[in-house]
C-alpha cells in the first residue's frame, strides 16, 4: 500500500471505532528504520506547511502550525531520535496525534502504510548496549510484518514533561483573523 492509499485509509478511518483500530498501526520512515504508531493516537496526516519557530526550545521542536485555527506544535522525529536532519521535500508530512492531554504534529520523512500487527507478533525491544540509545526509549515493541519489522512507538514518551508544557500552552493559543499565531 502506497503513501496515498495510507492517507486515504486514514481519512476514511473512524476515530471512534475502537474495534476497527485494534492492532492497526500507521507506519512511517525515519532514517533507515520504519516506525509504527497505534492508529488510535493518529488524528490525521497533513502536508508540510509554514512553521512558526518557538525561541529557546529543544531543537527537535520545530515550532507551531495553524491547523484550521488551532495552534499545534510540531516535532521533527528525525531530530528527536538524534538522527541527521534532512531537507524537507514533497514526501515529508506531518502526522497529527493526541499525546496525553495535547495535540502535536510529528514531521516524518514519508508515510509508509497502515498495517495490522497481531499482539502475538509484537516482541519487547531488545535490551542491548548501554540502554541510552535515544530511539529505544520511545520504542515499546517490535512488530513483525511479513519478513520486515516495525519499531512501535509509545507516543507518550516522545514528549518529556517540559515539552508537554510547551505543547499544552501552544494548544491553548488562538489564531487571529489573518491566520497569524
Amino acid at each position: 500500500m502506497g503513501e496515498t492509499n495510507a492517507m486515504k485509509d486514514m481519512s476514511a478511518q473512524s476515530v471512534s471505532d475502537d474495534t476497527n483500530e485494534k492492532g492497526k498501526y500507521m507506519t512511517f520512515k525515519s532514517g533507515n528504520e520504519y516506525f509504527g504508531l497505534a492508529i488510535q493516537y493518529v488524528n490525521e496526516i497533513i502536508q508540510m506547511q509554514e512553521i512558526t519557530a518557538i525561541p529557546e526550545t529543544e531543537d527537535y521542536i520545530k515550532g507551531l502550525i495553524n491547523l484550521r485555527g488551532k495552534v499545534v506544535p510540531v516535532i521533527d522525529v528525525r531530530l528527536r531520535f538524534k538522527q541527521e536532519p534532512i531537507e524537507y521535500n514533497d514526501r515529508t508530512c506531518i502526522i497529527v496525534i493526541n499525546v496525553k492531554t495535547a495535540t502535536v504534529g510529528l514531521i516524518v520523512e514519508k508515510i509508509a502504510e497502515v498495517v495490522e500487527i497481531k499482539e502475538d507478533n509484537i516482541l519487547p525491544p531488545p535490551k542491548i548496549g548501554h540502554g541510552d540509545k535515544a530511539q529505544n526509549k520511545y520504542v515499546y515493541g517490535i512488530g513483525k510484518v511479513g519478513n520486515a519489522v516495525k519499531l512501535l512507538l509509545d507516543p507518550d514518551k516522545l514528549l518529556n514533561d517540559e515539552d508537554l508544557s510547551v505543547v499544552e500552552q501552544a494548544n491553548d493559543m488562538n489564531v487571529d483573523e489573518e491566520g497569524e499565531i
